[in-house]
């Protein structure tokens, strides 16, 4: 019967190779999917700043299939980070993981192997069994796993998000939103490890008997491709996250509820060579005569200087239009002693053509202690002497 299984997973394979207008199917069947003329939602991001440089529908709670590895991945970062799962650790196939349906390397119950074979198995060919296997052994269960997921999205404010499984199938309550996921695929770039099998097209386990086939076409061809997820099931349709590097900026695509497999690489395609070609980093400048310092009541100083807080950071601003920026400094009229350094006196804004594209607050550059009766009365006493 796993012979079986294993043949007809090959021809479906064949099959999604050699048919570009084919529907895949990683987490979920390999029926028929409704074409839509445009994705339901999709974000543009630049990853270092947050900034969201596209988008549709972008808080949209949608279905997202095998993107939601994305999140187990991040999970078991912790784990690896913190020194409780090594790569080199032999992880043993349950019952339950060998018996995952969809996109699987047909593991056995029973069978080891390492954390690292597994890991590439997800990342590469998204195998639902290596996933459950490794949530298995970190956790102790699927269940166990999926609790850490949600605590995970409740970290990273991923207010659109929530799982009910660690490798995507349609589920109840089972969501995410194409900006909670661009913001998930950024963090997930960060970690090295995982970058070798991100860009890895094919690959073998056991020997050369098992054959990993990426299901992200970008690291094929798409230029500064530095890895994706791709997800696919009845109830999300195609979807796509995709991380690209060129010079100074990083960008996430992220397209959700495409019709047809190309269709989503399409759109990814589209959104990342449109960001490359219309944006450019760009740092605001601070002027520092702009900030005021703010008058101090029942302080020991009369007043307080000022500074912005996130003094030197970049955003990102449409090419050649660095001379437009506008620069707007808005203060509090006066405070009231005891003033904490980096109390909050302000807020610095930039924008281009009325539109914001980085905020900071201004704040205390130093304390200022309330004054004492006897320093009270002192001064007073100089303000009649003076009058």
């Amino acid at each position: 019967m796993k012979t079986l299984r294993k043949i007809l997973c090959i021809i479906l394979c064949a099959a999604v190779l050699l048919i570009p207008s084919a529907a895949c199917a990683e987490t979920g069947s390999a029926e028929e999917q409704s074409v839509s003329a445009a994705p339901k939602a999709a974000v543009l991001m630049e990853a270092e700043t947050g900034q969201i440089l596209y988008s549709v529908n972008a808080e949209e709670k949608l279905p997202m299939a095998s993107i939601t590895k994305v999140m187990s991945l991040l999970v078991l970062s912790d784990f690896i980070d913190s020194g409780e799962l090594q790569l080199t650790d032999k992880v043993k196939a349950s019952s339950y993981a060998s018996s995952a349906e969809g996109s699987v390397i047909w593991l056995e119950p029973g069978e080891e192997m390492t954390a690292a074979e597994l890991l590439e198995a997800v990342i590469v060919s998204s195998a639902n069994d290596a996933c459950i296997a490794l949530a298995e052994h970190t956790a102790g269960s699927e269940a166990q796993f999926v609790k850490l997921m949600n605590k995970r999205a409740k970290q990273m404010k991923l207010t659109n998000t929530k799982f009910t499984g660690c490798v995507g199938f349609d589920a109840e309550g089972h969501y995410s939103s194409a900006e909670d996921i661009a913001i998930m695929t950024a963090e997930l770039m960060e970690k090295e490890y995982y970058r070798g099998w991100l860009l890895t097209w094919l690959d073998y386990l056991r020997g050369g008997e098992t054959q990993l086939l990426n299901t992200n076409k970008l690291v094929r061809y798409y230029d500064g491709i530095i890895g994706g997820k791709t997800g696919t099931t009845d109830g999300a349709g195609c979807c796509l996250t995709a991380c690209a590097e060129r010079g100074n900026m990083r960008l996430v695509a992220v397209v959700l509820g495409c019709g047809e497999d190309p269709e989503r690489f399409d759109r990814a395609e589209e959104l990342l060579d449109y960001g490359f070609s219309s944006f450019e980093r760009f740092t605001p400048e601070v002027d520092n005569r702009q900030l005021i310092q703010i008058p101090v009541e029942r302080g020991e100083a009369a007043f307080v200087k000022t500074a912005v807080e996130q003094r030197g950071q970049d955003c990102i601003i449409k090419k050649g239009r660095s001379g437009s920026v506008k620069y707007e400094y808005t203060f509090v009229e006066k405070v009231e002693a005891p003033v904490e350094k980096g109390q909050f006196m302000g807020e610095y804004l930039v924008t281009l053509d009325g539109v914001e594209v980085f905020r900071s607050d201004i704040v205390a550059k130093e304390d200022v202690r309330r004054m004492s009766f006897g320093m009270y009365l002192v001064r007073v006493l100089q303000e009649i002497i003076a009058f």
